[in-house]
Formats: C-alpha cells, structure tokens, sequence
C-alpha cells in the first residue's frame, strides 16, 4: 500500500512553509500527500501580508472528500486560525475516525506575524491536542500555551512539555531551534514520564521558513509509514537538520528563505 499523509493548514504563496512546505517534505521522504487548505496567505520570506480564511464549510468539504476516497495514515495539522476552522477540523478527524494525527500549534510565522487568533488558543488546547498522537510545540509555542515563562533550559522544557500532557496531549516534541547553545535539542516527552533527546549542530543561517511546518509534517510522514513515535520524530529531526543545512544552497527571497526540501533528490540529480 502507498503510505498517504494529509496536511490541514494554510497554504504559503512563498512555498516556504504551510501546505506548500508539507507536500514537499511528504514527497521527499517517499510519502504520497494530499491536503486541505484552511487558510489563504499572502506572504513571502519577509512576511505575511494578508490571511483569507477557508469558510468551515469548505473545509469540511476537503476533508470528506480526501477521506472518502484516500486510506490516509496519518494527519498532519498546522495553521488553523478561527475557532470555527478547529472546531470543523474535529469534528471531521472524529468522523473519519482518523489515527496518527501530529499536532503543530502554529501561532506566530518566522517573521514573527501573528497567525493564530487569540480566541482560538482555548478551542485549540481543548479540541486538538487531545486528539493527537503529538504535539510540536516550539519554545514560544510552549510558553503561550501553558502560561509559562519562555523555558531558558531543558529542564523547563520539560516542565512545560508535561504540563501539556495534564492538559490533554498524548505526548510533547519540545523544539528548541529557537534557543541557544552549541545544539539545537528537541525533548520528545511521553506520558510515562519517559524523556528522548534529540540533538543537532546548530547551523548558522537565516533560511529556517517553514522550520516547524517540515519537522510535523516528517513526523506525520514516518507514521503513515508505519514507524514508532520515537522513530519517527528521530528520522524527522535528522531530516529537517540536514534540510536547514543545505538551505544556503538555495537563493530564494530577500528574507528568511525556505530549507532545502529535496536537498536528496536535487544532488542525486
């Protein structure tokens, strides 16, 4: 069977990150992607311009009409930006009855645009992370959602990851590309008190768009193809470093470029 991977988001007219960044990284990693569009943007490497929301009807149209038709392994969510695209998003996942669902709580863009409303933190937290198998917090993420101090070292990484888990997630990849040191270390914490390091040379470079939307999408993508959770965040995180890597190889907008999705594919070539 052809492992197929849905992405909810919003769309990205840069290509950097959103739908755009998630059907390139399922292709990458041998994973065929389908996708619903929850949101328009009007944004490039410098920033986001402008967001037009799907209608929730509309969105629970795609939804119907990937599932009706595609054995979807797996899903992944990214921008949903109005409680009434969450709670459609929800009710569909439940409808379906659909399993491996990644969770990246988007809320602000690498340019530092605002993408999530502020009343929808709550529908977020209450409907979807439940519902995933896990949730790919960065360090600002985390901190808005728990109410916290942004966490300044592991430790707190992980106090915030668990108080996630009391609230409902399944298990917390904690990011920590925004941090500083020598690494970049994402935590994966699980439920059984069970703590995954996952560590990388930090690279020095601006070109990180679409940073968080790859590394959910690379999870969703290891799941749908039959990988374990560790597993596939570990393939995830080794595939996103490697991405950011060769980003300076690419010359693409005046701002924070794109990784290096098919860095693969493009030298093979």
């Amino acid at each position: 069977m052809t492992p197929i991977a849905l992405t909810i988001a919003g769309s990205d007219s840069s290509g950097g990150a959103g739908i755009q960044a998630d059907l390139k990284t399922f292709a990458a990693l041998g994973v065929y992607g389908a996708s619903v569009i929850a949101a328009l943007t009007a944004q490039n490497t410098q920033g986001v311009d402008a967001i037009h929301d799907v209608p929730a009807g509309f969105i629970t149209k795609q939804i119907d009409a990937v599932f009706a038709d595609l054995a979807v392994n797996a899903v992944k969510i990214g921008m949903l930006s109005r409680v009434e695209a969450i709670e459609v998003v929800a009710a569909g996942l439940d409808r379906h009855k659909a399993g491996n669902i990644v969770l990246d709580p988007v809320m602000v863009a690498t340019s530092g645009d605002r993408l999530l409303a502020q009343n929808a933190v709550e529908a977020l937290t209450r409907t979807l992370i439940p519902r995933a198998v896990i949730i790919t917090p960065n360090l600002p993420e985390a901190a808005a959602l728990t109410g916290l101090p942004l966490a300044s070292n592991e430790s707190e990484m992980i106090e915030q990851a668990r108080a996630l888990i009391k609230r409902g997630a399944k298990a917390v990849l904690i990011k920590g590309g925004h941090g500083s040191g020598r690494q970049s270390v994402d935590l994966l914490v699980e439920p059984g008190g069970g703590v995954s390091r996952l560590a990388a040379q930090r690279i020095a470079t601006k070109n990180t768009h679409g940073t968080g939307c790859t590394m959910s999408a690379a999870i969703a993508a290891g799941l749908a193809k039959g990988l374990g959770l560790y597993d596939a965040a570990a393939a995830a995180k080794s595939y996103v470093s490697t991405a950011i890597a060769a980003a300076d190889q690419l010359t693409v907008g005046h701002g924070h470029g794109p990784l290096h999705h098919f860095y693969r594919q493009w030298r093979s070539s």
